[in-house]
């Protein structure tokens, strides 16, 4: 199906099946190859890149026939759909990971937050893009911050980044909720310095 984009988005929406299939096939590699990228070793065992793509496509297409999204050309299509694969395998590995601790409760935090893995969880939560030099750029950048960040504040981003919520870390960790919110802003800050996303947790 050759057709303006626009009039391609009129007849997604429609439900006509051609006109879906063509919008998949416009963002489906980049897809794909970003989402190989982003199950790493670290969320490879958890994840698997074909269930990861089919369901960006059922909440893309979904979306699409709904009219909850306006695009202007292909290439917000597919930089959405992008976000929706970063945005999913977050959710994905830290619901994993907080139900492979459920011993974790109040006072639970001292194995937690040991940073060993802490470059590898925060590169595959946050680079997007299949070019190896920009990959090894970002893992240069994620293992120089992680480095430089003293233990509590490498265990604050660790069960961040594993999906507790502040209120849930301060209860572990016997601090206070507020100071932990101004500690992850200024994390969040440091990622974005280093040119790392920030929007995974």
């Amino acid at each position: 199906m050759s057709l303006p984009f626009d009039e391609l988005l009129v007849q997604a929406r429609q439900g006509n099946a051609d006109a879906l299939l063509e919008i998949a096939r416009q963002y489906e590699p980049q897809v794909r190859a970003v989402a190989r990228v982003r199950l790493g070793a670290a969320l490879r065992p958890y994840l698997d890149t074909i269930d990861l793509v089919q369901s960006v496509h059922r909440s893309l297409l979904m979306g699409l026939r709904q009219n909850k999204f306006e695009f202007t050309g292909p290439e917000q299509l597919i930089a959405l759909a992008l976000t929706i694969v970063r945005r999913k395998a977050a959710r994905q590995w830290q619901r994993a990971q907080r139900q492979s601790r459920p011993e974790c409760g109040h006072g639970a935090g001292g194995d937690a937050g040991s940073g060993a893995n802490l470059p590898e969880v925060i590169l595959a939560l946050s680079d997007d893009t299949p070019e190896p030099t920009h990959t090894v750029a970002n893992r240069d950048a994620v293992e120089r911050l992680c480095r430089e960040l003293p233990a509590s504040d490498r265990q604050l981003l660790e069960l961040s980044a594993m999906g507790y919520r502040t209120v849930e870390i301060a209860d572990m960790l016997g601090q206070n909720a507020d100071i932990l919110r101004v500690k992850l802003s200024r994390l969040r800050a440091k990622l974005r310095a280093s040119g790392v996303r920030d929007d995974w947790f």
